[in-house]
């Protein structure tokens, strides 16, 4: 494999193990010293510590899934354009986002994470 394809095979083994909601799976393509923000530099998380909770608090989302919409690979960063669908406060629904990974030695380094548009189903 060619290193841009075990840069996207990373990523996609992040992006199954957050479908599944497979804490130790996603924990593992992640460095200890990664780094998670809001587009642009706005710190979420800083460290395999916090990155773990941030993920073990969304996992017991019971509808949480990403759908992929459309992927780019260039050189050690991988843009993902997913559809999230998620348990908001203000009920269920769907987010777009993009997630931005940059990958050193073989982990995800850091991320940053853009979100469009949020969509909540309408209730019966």
């Amino acid at each position: 494999m060619t290193p841009a394809s075990n840069i996207e095979a990373l990523v996609q083994r992040q992006f199954e193990a957050y479908n599944a909601r497979d804490l130790d799976a996603m924990m593992a393509t992640y460095a200890d010293t990664a780094r998670q923000f809001e587009f642009p530099n706005t710190l979420l998380a800083s460290g395999a510590a916090q990155i773990r909770e941030r993920f073990a608090a969304r996992f017991t989302e019971p509808n949480l899934h990403a759908r992929l919409l459309n992927r780019i690979v260039s050189g050690n960063t991988v843009i993902d354009h997913e559809e999230v669908t998620r348990t908001f406060p203000e009920g269920t629904g769907r987010l777009e986002l993009v997630a931005i990974y940059r990958v050193e030695a073989g982990k995800i380094s850091q991320a940053w994470f853009i979100q469009g548009t949020k969509t909540l189903d309408i209730s019966a």
